[in-house]
């Protein structure tokens, strides 16, 4: 037991090392998928059926198939696709031969697909007085879209989204399957390294709570600052 203690002690420092990478794959897939998210959530309101049906597949494959088949197709898919000779002579050859990069667009597109819908019940739910008064105030439909619109939506679905956040975080754990050194892949490089299976599982997850918490922490502070409007009143 103590053996195991102080070898569970040991690998800490190693693991901490790779947080920032950890934090690093969850911030830019949120950015580019909550941004993706908003064409996803216009195109499923649409009437047009060109735009609608497309989201609306897409919305389906993204949160109809499992996280771990989106990432291995992109990952190993697209070497198929893409000629290698070609790409090794262009600047993507930087980002293409890290497998950082695949997570990244694979945990994009499967949180645009997640917070798509969720921004599209948020916009469906914003109430209709707040836009026929932006529409008499003289504003046009994207200005009403950007001024009224999403922020109201936004304002909604904040605790959904902020759900979804601390899910990527959790299932960026995926990105040790093609190669991308984070918290969970460096514990599966010291699970090789030392015939260890508890110990770096135990000490991962305990890194993985505390950052949970504190992202949660600063989501509900978001949160509340955002909406801080929607407070009750405090009695006299």
């Amino acid at each position: 037991m103590d053996e195991s203690l102080t070898f569970l002690l040991s690998i800490f420092p190693r693991l901490l090392a790779a947080v920032p990478l950890t934090l690093a794959l969850t911030a830019i897939s949120c950015v580019i998928g909550n941004a993706l998210a908003v064409p996803v959530a216009l195109a499923r309101l649409s009437p047009n059926p060109l735009l609608w049906m497309p989201s609306a597949l897409y919305i389906l494959l993204m949160r109809g198939t499992p996280l771990l088949v989106q990432t291995y197709l992109i990952y190993y898919g697209l070497g198929e696709v893409l000629p290698g000779s070609f790409i090794q002579q262009t600047f993507l050859w930087e980002y293409l031969k890290d497998g950082f990069w695949y997570a990244v667009f694979a945990f994009s597109l499967n949180t645009a697909g997640y917070t798509g819908e969720i921004l599209r019940g948020a916009m469906s739910a914003v109430p209709r007085g707040e836009i026929e008064a932006a529409k008499a105030y003289g504003m046009s439909p994207w200005l009403v879209l950007w001024r009224v619109t999403l922020p109201r939506a936004v304002q909604i679905c904040l605790p959904a989204m902020s759900g979804e956040t601390i899910l990527l975080l959790k299932a960026t754990s995926l990105a040790s399957l093609i190669t991308v050194w984070d918290i969970m892949g460096t514990a599966r490089q010291i699970q090789k390294e030392s015939y260890r299976i508890y110990e770096p599982l135990i000490a991962a997850g305990i890194i993985y709570i505390i950052t949970v918490f504190i992202l949660t922490r600063l989501l509900n502070l978001l949160e509340r600052r955002i909406n801080q409007h929607r407070a009750a009143p405090q009695s006299a």
